[in-house]
């Protein structure tokens, strides 16, 4: 069922940034106000000329910029650069699916996930960005093939859950690679905080 898993990754990030993250975080409203605002959106959907747009992923383009504009000059470059990597990448992706299918040897969420985490990790390296890339590059890799199959007889929705899907997909993935390559940090913090715990009680 296309959109299953989109549903079940934004409830379990919603419920840990609303009941279990840090309450001081700076971002924990905003992302849980931005998961409750995408659930909600994502089976709203207009036609723009011959394209038709799932509200869903739209707002997460629009998100994206937000967040984008709050960068330095520099840095907006090269996420515009990396972001276009990765739309040239998801094209390119989906038309060997449609027109050589054979390569997709496992299930195709999977293969997005584990080819694009790997791209964005490459490309940069802290979460925040990887999954700015990730947003940005992949929306407009969707509005670009859509472009392309217009000129075909393929109606193609833009940012569908099957889109939602594979984005859910490979943010989990990027978290979870974040939570490793942080994980000497975290134990540390863990292993100084029982220490104290250890001082205080002798």
């Amino acid at each position: 069922m296309e959109g299953a898993m989109f549903y079940w990754i934004c409830w379990s990030f919603w419920v840990y940034l609303t009941f279990l993250q840090n309450k001081k975080n700076p971002y924990r409203l905003k992302l849980s106000a931005i998961i409750l605002i995408l659930l909600f959106l994502s089976n709203f959907q207009f036609v723009a000329g011959s394209f038709e747009i799932k509200a869903g992923g739209l707002f997460l383009l629009i998100t994206s910029y937000f967040f984008l504009s709050g960068e330095k000059r520099r840095a907006i470059i090269y996420y515009f650069i990396c972001s276009l990597i990765v739309s040239i990448a998801y094209v390119t992706f989906h038309l060997f699916e449609v027109f050589d299918p054979v390569w997709i040897i496992f299930k195709k969420e999977w293969m997005m996930g584990i080819i694009f985490g790997y791209l964005v990790i490459l490309l940069q390296k802290t979460l925040k960005g990887r999954l700015l890339i990730i947003m940005i590059g992949t929306m407009q890799g969707e509005f670009l093939y859509a472009f392309i199959l217009n000129k075909f007889p393929f109606p193609y929705p833009i940012g569908a859950f099957e889109y939602l899907d594979g984005c859910a997909l490979i943010v989990v993935l990027l978290v979870g690679w974040s939570l490793l390559e942080n994980a000497g940090s975290i134990s540390q913090n863990h292993f100084h905080f029982f220490e104290k715990g250890k001082q205080k009680s002798s």
